[in-house]
């Protein structure tokens, strides 16, 4: 194993497990519902949250502070290892700054090893996306710089295509107008969306119907993987208590791509505060996001 800690933020949206298996400290960002500020250890069950979301709910985001990602750096530090932190895009949240920030603390702390903080210019799984193919790097033995500068290469090959059921948490967002969340939900109007070389996250396109807007996304990934697209051996799934239908998008993946492996994974509530519930994000590799 690469003698380096790899650290990232909850908006990977990975499942516990993952973080577990592969020891990889996860920074919380935080949501605020009904007066109360939960963290990634500390959260409703996804099952609840997405059911207050459904009943209006919407709750309030903060990213992580300079000071409480110095309290996980230090935590990694104890290990006397190099660092590599992978962050939420900066784009969409202040959280890669504060770690950019906590990093120059710790050096100024007399840490002496190296750390190295990354804007992924991802979000959610596909974030959790990148981290796997770092930790499969990290496992054949590569060094901290050989997987930082893989990153950077590779980061805009990560294709992030999102369908969303409630325009009303796009609209809060600023993502669309009002009239778009009003006219568009009584027309039964889906809006397909992607993380773009920025790290914004755009709206691409409109459909009518859910059905459609699955297959679009499946339609979009090969349109998008190019190059990639015999080099793809796993693509993820990300779902806003969704899951039936977060299966039904993995087999159309699997019998158009023949693509085996895949991951689906729950919407955290800090990105799922934001898409409502039924979001559905389909993650891969490809030649331009």
């Amino acid at each position: 194993m690469s003698d380096f800690i790899l650290i990232t933020d909850s908006t990977a949206d990975m499942p516990e497990s993952f973080y577990a298996q592969h020891q990889i400290p996860v920074l919380s960002l935080t949501y605020t519902m009904r007066g109360r500020t939960y963290t990634q250890t500390d959260s409703l069950p996804m099952k609840e949250f997405y059911d207050q979301l459904r009943q209006g709910e919407m709750p309030v985001t903060s990213q992580v502070n300079p000071e409480a990602a110095l309290t996980g750096f230090r935590k990694a530090a104890q290990q006397n290892k190099d660092i590599l932190c992978l962050c939420f895009s900066s784009a969409l949240s202040g959280t890669y700054n504060s770690c950019r920030i906590a990093a120059e603390m710790l050096k100024e702390e007399g840490f002496a090893r190296k750390i190295i903080v990354i804007d992924s210019l991802c979000a959610s799984t596909g974030m959790g996306l990148l981290l796997h193919k770092v930790c499969e790097m990290k496992q054949k033995g590569a060094s901290l710089e050989e997987t930082a500068d893989w990153i950077e290469a590779h980061k805009l090959n990560v294709c992030h295509i999102f369908t969303v059921d409630d325009l009303n948490h796009l609209y809060r967002g600023g993502r669309v107008s009002k009239t778009t969340a009003i006219v568009g939900t009584m027309i039964n109007i889906k809006p397909i969306l992607h993380v773009d070389k920025a790290g914004t996250l755009q709206v691409i396109g409109k459909v009518h119907g859910r059905t459609k807007s699955l297959k679009t996304l499946v339609d979009l990934m090969e349109e998008k993987m190019g190059s990639w697209k015999d080099k793809n051996d796993i693509f993820m799934i990300c779902q806003g208590d969704v899951q039936s239908e977060a299966q039904q998008v993995a087999q159309m993946v699997k019998e158009r791509f023949g693509i085996s492996q895949s991951l689906i994974s729950y919407t955290g509530p800090v990105i799922g505060s934001h898409t409502g519930a039924g979001v559905i994000g389909l993650f891969f590799m490809g030649d331009e996001r």
